[in-house]
């Protein structure tokens, strides 16, 4: 198995343990990462924490001896499927953190653009140099990455497919933080924030700021008053509110 599904305290880890092609994505490791994202849907995880074995790649990106020879129809079904298995990490129940430890070229950028939150090694290299082989990204690079950095760096870094290094990726909002020490204990603390809030809240807070991405402001504002009232309407809202009425710490339970 070239996924390894583990766990950290309250935290799931998958790691990417394909060291000899720098941990790329063939379509057996997609598999494997759909099957892992399922799992970890399915748990009482309070965060999932995506990584790469060694100290070389996060993910180098797509196998591209599985590139060579496609037909359209075989291109367009895996570059969908490829988007499917993002989409289930992209829409997990629980936050999510890239632990970029190295190379995230093509794929593996995409991988970490489809957690909520990425945190660097300072020798961690990024870039989508799909363009270089004469193709786009094809696992959602050409969209998450406008909506994170905007659309104007987006373009110059595909158009481009120059490789961006952990200072330039902070500077621009690409990464949240660089790590000082090892980069995985830094997204375990990153994650540990999050632990003293409500899962329900924390997924609609996140779904409200991504589809507003999609739609004037005003079709913005109706879902953020959609999703606020969701949000009001569960046992952790009642209970923080209460708590900060009675002067003491809620006790959220998820639902």
């Amino acid at each position: 198995m070239s996924v390894k599904l583990t766990r950290k305290d309250e935290f799931a880890v998958i790691t990417l343990d394909r060291q000899e092609a720098l941990n790329a994505l063939s379509a057996a490791v997609l598999r494997e990462l759909a099957q892992a994202f399922g799992q970890v849907a399915a748990s009482d995880a309070r965060a999932l924490i995506v990584t790469g074995a060694g100290a070389k790649a996060f993910c180098a990106g797509a196998d591209i001896k599985e590139l060579v020879g496609r037909s359209m129809s075989e291109q367009r079904r895996d570059a969908a499927f490829g988007q499917g298995v993002l989409a289930c990490l992209d829409e997990l129940p629980m936050p999510s953190v890239a632990a970029i430890n190295g190379y995230a070229f093509g794929g593996g950028m995409e991988l970490a653009l489809a957690c909520t939150f990425r945190i660097a090694a300072p020798t961690a290299k990024m870039g989508l140099p799909e363009i270089k082989l004469g193709l786009i990204p094809g696992y959602g690079g050409t969209q998450r990455l406008p909506r994170v950095i905007g659309e104007a760096r987006a373009l110059d870094i595909i158009m481009s497919g120059r490789t961006l290094d952990a200072e330039e990726a902070l500077r621009i909002g690409l990464v949240h933080r660089v790590a000082e020490g090892d980069v995985l204990e830094a997204a375990i603390a990153y994650a540990r924030q999050f632990n003293a809030y409500g899962l329900p809240a924390l997924r609609l807070a996140r779904d409200a700021v991504k589809r507003a991405h999609d739609v004037p402001l005003h079709e913005g504002l109706r879902i953020e008053a959609d999703l606020n009232t969701l949000a009001f309407q569960t046992g952790d809202a009642a209970e923080g509110m209460n708590a900060f009425m009675e002067k003491r710490k809620p006790q959220f339970k998820d639902r």
